[in-house]
């Protein structure tokens, strides 16, 4: 008889997160709610997450509610996550964009739900590891995440032991990054080269313009379907008509939307599909 109240309260929240920012919980995965919302009933002195509920009815806790939301998000990330894909974004991908560039010598690439910056400066490693190649160029590296604490955390590019340790080798690591106590600090020169700003995937305050690439990786999986193909159709305009998307290595276009299709030889990397010849590349394969 006492469950039904928290399972209700659980429910809400579920609600409340999709509807602020497309992102769902399962409900078999109800239980991260309480444990994700645990520190914050306890700084607050809220008893459980009924009166959580009932608070947060309240328009005049709109901050607490934006807090409950942040906590409640899926920030998973590490530098290099799937090191097949960053292998190819570097040797196909990267390469093929720099000879279709190569008479404006300009870059722009955004990491879509970028979190706390490890996916953003991944990029910015693997660029500056060929300086040499794009030492003349523009190259724009924007991050953007709907949390306001994790693009706080981007921002500040300080990482735990544990963090840094997470797909980061120890050349790139001693090469990129300084110990500071119990944390490392990335090298300001990569910190200077990404942007990083709070923005809604599903609902931009402002046009970010076209990209070269859009790495969106990790994102949609959590979106429920309808929610899926408003972000892919954002996507879609943003990206450049030769441009690429970059998705996670579980996820993919098939099935999930007609505007993108899979390239010819770089797994795990999109581009724009070819009205009328569904399921084939509008990019010739990339340089050998």
């Amino acid at each position: 008889m006492h469950a039904q109240p928290a399972a209700d309260a659980t429910r809400i929240l579920a609600g409340l997160l999709e509807n602020r920012t497309g992102q769902q919980i399962a409900p078999s995965r109800y239980w991260r709610i309480q444990t994700a919302l645990a520190p914050l009933l306890k700084q607050h002195g809220i008893p459980d997450l009924d009166a959580l509920v009932a608070v947060l009815s309240d328009p005049e806790n709109e901050r607490l509610l934006q807090e409950s939301l942040e906590l409640m998000l899926n920030n998973e990330s590490f530098f290099f996550r799937d090191i097949a894909l960053f292998a190819s974004l570097r040797s196909e991908a990267l390469p093929m964009l720099r000879q279709r560039r190569a008479s404006r010598k300009t870059l722009r690439i955004w990491c879509a739900g970028t979190s706390t910056g490890q996916e953003a400066y991944s990029v910015a490693m693997l660029i500056d590891s060929d300086r040499e190649l794009w030492a003349d160029w523009k190259i724009e590296i924007i991050g953007t995440d709907i949390s306001a604490a994790v693009i706080a955390k981007a921002r500040s590019g300080r990482y735990s032991q544990f963090e840094i340790q997470r797909g980061l080798s120890v050349d790139y690591m001693l090469r990129y990054f300084a110990q500071d106590g119990d944390d490392w600090i990335i090298d300001p020169r990569l910190q200077q080269m990404v942007q990083f700003q709070q923005e809604n995937i599903l609902k931009p305050r402002t046009d970010p313009g076209r990209f070269d690439i859009i790495l969106c990786r990790n994102v949609l999986m959590y979106f429920a379907p309808e929610t899926r193909a408003i972000a892919y159709a954002k996507l879609e305009r943003a990206l450049e008509d030769d441009g690429l998307l970059m998705l996670g290595a579980a996820e993919t276009v098939m099935d999930q939307t007609q505007l993108f299709s899979g390239t010819r030889e770089m797994r795990g990397l999109y581009c724009k599909a070819t009205p009328g010849l569904s399921g084939r590349s509008a990019l010739p394969p990339p340089l050998s």
